[in-house]
């Protein structure tokens, strides 16, 4: 029975999704021997009106460990392309829609779960999370948020006691179900599958149920659906960026992995680059690195093209294919956008801009001894007033093993940004130290400091490195 105290369950959750018929299919959550709580992001809790000191743990373990029911809970039905193959054996293998609910900023947000037990979907799959896949979602989506990038986050990771055999990782390793808590769940797959049923009529009304709900400010206007695909081709095109910006490699771009709301989620063999490399590929499956670091841009637009199909039951291909072209001066605007605020600027002039990033490029593909991330760190930390006095002093004590071959690079760097601080004014130098702050966390998530977090979960149930990371990543 449910406590009529639980927070969770007293939330207003509304049938939205609920409410269409031929989209997904009412499942029941797994029974675990187990229910740990490991994970609470209290960070999420006041955007559903929630006061954390409020909501204990067994709070949490009841709803999304027991998974007392509010709604129906839906695994929903999609398609996808994977890897460039279209496959129709898709749909929510180890997941569903727990409810959907109203923030206090009148959006609607989706709890959706990943480890919680087999549907229709799950083929052989036995439906669970390792718990490890748990912990790296966690670690993705703080740190893409931390960064302003525009990404689903977790909510609740619980352990649940069970053996899992996996083929990417020693096992049996621990299992766990965790809530995702997003804007949408509807995928591109969503809109994919209603075109290999030839169904237009379930695609005008799952896109009609899109525009209300995620973009209302088109729905009734003279050509709303095109005003949506051009603000959806935006979005990925900034997302994309922002992914770029972060070093982030997502590793798995197919269209059942890209969010019609233009949202981040959905994390599995992701990597942060460890050094500006193009080709750096993050899944070991990846051979022919199709979703590269460098190939990010071409992938989603890529997807973006495959979703004109479905769409052009009920729209026209042409208005969307002209939208599409803008994706580059979209992707151009974001990217620069974001690298600047990285750099500490908050604007420049166009020239100023190309002139400031291409350095910094030059130098980090140049000088593979600085790490990517670590180059915006060591940013953060090393900048002070005395930079705009003489180009000497920027990174005078940088211990970064450099060559007198690649030395030519860090110097035309310094030059470069050392101009664009004497254009500044003094008082503007403060600003532009905060923004470092604001833009690079000190903490990256390169592979080995996972693997270290993970390390002292696994020999000693120690959850406390990764507690300290993820409040490290607020400084």
């Amino acid at each position: 029975m449910s406590h009529p105290s639980n927070p969770f369950l007293n939330l207003n959750y509304e049938p939205a999704i609920e409410s269409l018929a031929d989209y997904h299919d009412v499942v029941t959550a797994a029974e675990f021997p187990m229910h740990k709580l490991r994970w609470r992001n209290d960070d999420i809790l006041p955007v559903l009106g929630l006061n954390p000191s409020q909501v204990s743990d067994d709070d949490f373990i009841e709803a999304f460990g027991h998974f007392q029911a509010v709604h129906p809970f839906l695994a929903l039905r999609y398609h996808g392309y994977q890897f460039g193959e279209y496959n129709p054996q898709l749909g929510d293998g180890r997941g569903f829609i727990y409810g959907q609910v109203r923030g206090i900023d009148g959006e609607l947000y989706d709890f959706g779960t990943k480890g919680s037990g087999r549907t229709p979907y799950s083929r052989s799959a036995d439906g669970r999370l390792t718990l490890k896949g748990g912990v790296r979602e966690i670690i993705a989506s703080e740190a893409l948020h931390r960064m302003g990038v525009k990404t689903s986050r977790c909510l609740s990771l619980v352990e649940t006691g069970e053996d899992l055999w996996r083929g990417d990782e020693p096992s049996p390793t621990r299992s766990s179900v965790m809530v995702r808590f997003s804007r949408s769940h509807i995928r591109f797959g969503n809109f994919e599958r209603l075109r290999w049923i030839r169904r237009a009529d379930l695609t005008r009304q799952l896109l009609d149920h899109v525009l209300q709900i995620y973009y209302p400010q088109f729905w009734g206007k003279e050509n709303q659906d095109g005003i949506f695909y051009l603000e959806l081709v935006q979005r990925v095109a900034t997302l994309c960026a922002q992914w770029m910006a972060a070093g982030f490699c997502h590793a798995v771009l197919n269209t059942d992995n890209m969010s019609i709301t233009g949202e981040s989620f959905d994390y599995g063999p992701f990597a942060f680059i460890p050094n500006y490399d193009p080709r750096f590929t993050a899944a070991y499956f990846d051979h022919a690195g199709r979703y590269s670091y460098a190939n990010q841009p071409a992938a989603c637009y890529w997807n973006l093209e495959k979703l004109q199909d479905p769409l052009s039951m009920v729209m026209d291909k042409d208005d969307m294919q002209a939208s599409l072209l803008k994706f580059k001066d979209f992707y151009r605007v974001a990217y620069c956008e974001m690298m600047l605020k990285r750099l500490g600027f908050a604007t420049l002039s166009e020239p100023e801009t190309e002139d400031l990033i291409g350095a910094t490029l030059e130098l980090l593909s140049g000088v593979q001894a600085i790490g990517y991330n670590q180059f915006f760190v060591k940013l953060r930390q090393s900048f002070q007033t005395n930079w705009r006095e003489d180009a000497s002093n920027i990174f005078a004590k940088h211990d970064w093993e450099i060559t007198d071959e690649q030395l030519p690079l860090l110097e035309k760097w310094r030059v470069v940004y050392h101009q664009l601080l004497i254009r500044q004014p003094i008082a503007e130098l403060e600003n532009i130290a905060q923004q470092l702050q604001q833009s690079n966390p000190t903490i990256i998530f390169l592979r080995p400091k996972i693997e270290e977090i993970w390390e002292r979960i696994t020999v000693d149930d120690d959850w406390q490195p990764l507690y300290d990371a993820i409040a490290k990543l607020k400084e």
